[in-house]
């Protein structure tokens, strides 16, 4: 058995920040990744995404410009999209630099798959079909992220649906397609598709869109996808799926759908039997692995990122992966804080949220005040004219006098919401939000008459 000081289980982002910072501190540490170093984020993820966002944001941007900057015209043209992934974010989804970059810190790196064999064992499985056993002698660190969760709809198995991983190696548009899932991911890559000419219908089985977020941001998402020509069904469970070897087939009861091209966008799932989660005394059909306020899922065990169930996002990892590597080296982290984790839906408007939503508020019995201001009639969004949709919706704790949830929606909803983390993670008095400047003519400005 091969001796370590730390193995890392999944180098996504959180995993590679764990692995480097142990290797560059002068740990012996093995990295374990069957796929890419680096996850979903960089390859299949939040980067390629947001290159996909910011091309198809330019094109509405440009379309606005009558009436306020001249006549325009663009034609969209996909192929620049697609040769920026491939070059800038992915390197043709090669992972060597990333690899690199960890080996050359004194990392030890190990392409295959690892599996929990005990408290502080682990066995590789190599793409080579070699079987390597490793001995942790400081720690495992787990983050092998999830996969996405493909519904048991039948007829959908064995045809050629597309998942984030398949759309955004996309080199051409497919000239009609179907959603499946209206959340975050959903939500997002059916208007980038819509904007550059795709005929999208989103399809949701939840009464609403972004149905995680408030009412208000679904209303809001829904209008705006109507008026851009994107065809919602809500309170629509796919009951059947077929494909003829050119379209799909949707049946959504009385209603069916047609389409070049399916999308189905879920949501994300965790499989805790194939990395032998049962070895450290966890229930193998858990939806996440438990951790405590210092990310230990078991004694020399840690456990980040989208496995541990506290959000599926990259920020989160890197948040718990700075906890994880100084509670390994000994220096006695603060307590990991959820009391204010951030997210942001990348749609035009975007759609930031933080803390509780008035629904959970009121559902964990605290007395709430609610404050809300429309972000299109505050000076900046009067100066901005077009695309100027939004709101900023603030939840108060009328006890504690302090916000406890917040949505920012708006041309930089996800900009805004800083400042609204900030005041909930610091509790800061609602007097004190109330009696200070805000920045004239900003959109943040707009936290202002929003208080409650």
């Amino acid at each position: 058995m091969d001796q370590t000081d730390v193995v890392v289980i999944g180098m996504g982002p959180g995993g590679e920040h764990v692995a480097e910072t142990l290797a560059e501190r002068g740990l012996h540490v093995t990295g374990v990744e069957p796929r890419l170093v680096g996850g979903e984020c960089p390859y299949y993820g939040c980067v390629p995404s947001k290159m996909m966002i910011r091309a198809a944001n330019l094109i509405a941007e440009t379309r606005r410009a009558p009436g306020i900057a001249g006549a325009t015209t663009i034609t969209p043209d996909w192929s620049l999209v697609a040769q920026r992934i491939r070059e800038e974010a992915t390197d043709d989804w090669n992972d060597k630099a990333a690899v690199d970059r960890f080996t050359d810190k004194g990392g030890h790196f190990l392409r295959g798959h690892g599996k929990l064999t005990g408290p502080r064992t682990v066995a590789v499985t190599t793409v080579d079909g070699e079987t390597v056993e490793l001995e942790a002698r400081r720690g495992i660190v787990i983050n092998t992220g999830t996969d996405p969760a493909i519904p048991p709809i039948d007829g959908l198995a064995g045809t050629p649906y597309w998942t984030n991983r398949e759309i955004m190696q996309a080199e051409e548009l497919p000239r009609s397609m179907i959603i499946l899932g209206g959340g975050a991911i959903g939500a997002e890559l059916a208007q980038v598709f819509a904007r550059f000419g795709t005929a999208v219908t989103v399809v949701e089985a939840a009464p609403r869109l972004l149905p995680l977020e408030e009412p208000e941001a679904s209303e809001l998402i829904e209008r705006i996808f109507t008026a851009e020509g994107i065809k919602v069904c809500v309170n629509a469970p796919a009951e059947r799926v077929s494909h003829n070897g050119r379209n799909f087939t949707v049946h959504l009861g009385q209603a069916t759908l047609t389409a070049e091209r399916l999308l189905v966008a879920t949501g994300r799932r965790v499989d805790l039997a194939a990395i032998g989660a049962g070895a450290i005394g966890v229930d193998e059909d858990a939806r996440f692995i438990p951790v405590d306020s210092r990310l230990r899922a078991a004694e020399g065990v840690w456990a980040i990122g989208d496995i541990t169930g506290k959000g599926h996002f990259t920020h989160m990892s890197m948040y718990q992966a700075a906890i994880a590597i100084q509670d390994i080296l000994g220096e006695n982290p603060d307590p990991a804080d959820y009391r204010a984790v951030p997210r942001v839906t990348f749609t035009d408007p975007e759609i930031g949220s933080v803390g509780m939503t008035e629904a959970q508020a009121r559902e964990a019995g605290i007395n709430v005040r609610v404050g809300c201001t429309e972000v299109q009639y505050s000076a900046r969004g009067w100066i901005h004219k077009a695309g100027n949709d939004g709101f900023i919706k603030i939840i108060e704790d009328t006890e504690r006098r302090v916000l406890i949830g917040a949505t920012s929606a708006g041309p930089t909803g996800g900009e805004v919401l800083g400042a609204l983390q900030v005041a909930i993670r610091a509790e800061v008095p609602l007097a004190t939000l109330r009696n200070m400047p805000y920045a004239y003519p900003t959109f943040y400005r707009a936290i202002e008459p929003a208080l409650p």
